[in-house]
């Protein structure tokens, strides 16, 4: 069986100093900065990725390893606003995703994909959400 990685690119990232990135902490470790091919977009205070068919369309973010992935995903799923006590539909769906991580290697993990839609939504152009909050 292979293990539960989770790409993070907006909130619970190391630098957005948010509480659900501590809890994320507790459950995993920090494998690699990476990339999702995707668009990211200002959603409100928090991001929003969608998946591009352009190469060049990379989402700045992490992958982490999840020690105990059925204990933290339903807490995150909840934050995402992810399952079926949420309005339809979910803002977030959560779906494996191809992610290349910093050294070129690709690999497969969890993404809370934006899952509304996009048409009023502020494309974030350095793909990165920490470097536009900080």
């Amino acid at each position: 069986m292979t293990p539960d990685t989770i790409f993070v690119y907006g909130t619970l990232r190391r630098d957005a100093n948010s509480e659900m990135h501590q809890l994320l902490t507790k459950y995993a470790e920090f494998v690699s900065d990476a990339t999702y091919q995707g668009k990211l977009y200002k959603v409100d205070d928090y991001p929003g990725a969608v998946p591009s068919d352009n190469p060049n369309d990379v989402v700045q973010g992490e992958v982490y390893l999840l020690h105990q992935a059925d204990a933290v995903l339903p807490f995150l799923d909840q934050y995402e606003e992810f399952g079926p006590e949420f309005p339809e539909p979910n803002e977030y769906i959560r779906l494996k995703q191809s992610i290349a991580l910093k050294n070129g290697c690709p690999i497969t993990a969890w993404v809370y994909v934006y899952n509304r839609s996009i048409e009023n939504l502020e494309l974030i152009k350095s793909a990165n959400f920490i470097q536009t909050v900080l």
